[in-house]
């Protein structure tokens, strides 16, 4: 018997390194809301969310840049409802500059109609955006992989 029936993804929890440049890149890109904010020097953050709802966290208390090569976060990864908004959110990335992994929305796995784009934030944590149908079928950016764009 489960411990917890109803589990579920409650936030995500970033450790940026500039809490200002971080606020405005998750503000534009995910039309977060600010809940609550930590302005106090040496301890900031922010909480963002929608309609209440509580998810992602910005913490700034790193340096450096996100190193995928160590244990930890491998990807964060957002659902919306059409291709569309995938796009809509990749030209307003290409706007800011993002970096991305591929060009374009790409499949998730071989001939898939689920795919988005696979980018980075401001300080290289790995971001995705996908809808669960509208990708063109084509050969997925990783062959034989798990269904992601970063393997």
């Amino acid at each position: 018997m489960s411990k917890a029936k109803n589990l579920q993804t409650g936030h995500v929890g970033l450790n940026v390194t500039n809490l200002d440049r971080s606020l405005a890149f998750y503000r534009e890109v995910f039309d977060f809301e600010v809940m609550a904010e930590g302005k106090e020097d040496g301890r900031r953050w922010a909480f963002l969310g929608r309609d209440n709802r509580l998810l992602v966290t910005l913490w700034q208390q790193s340096e450096g840049t996100f190193a995928a090569d160590r244990p930890g976060l491998h990807h964060l990864s957002f659902q919306v409802d059409t291709v569309e908004e995938v796009k809509a959110t990749e030209e307003a990335l290409r706007t800011l500059g993002a970096e991305f992994t591929y060009d374009g929305v790409v499949p998730h796995g071989e001939s898939a109609s689920s795919g988005g784009i696979f980018f980075t934030d401001p300080d290289g944590t790995r971001l995705e955006i996908y809808a669960p149908t509208g990708a063109d079928p084509a050969a997925a950016p990783t062959a034989g992989a798990p269904t992601c764009g970063f393997f």
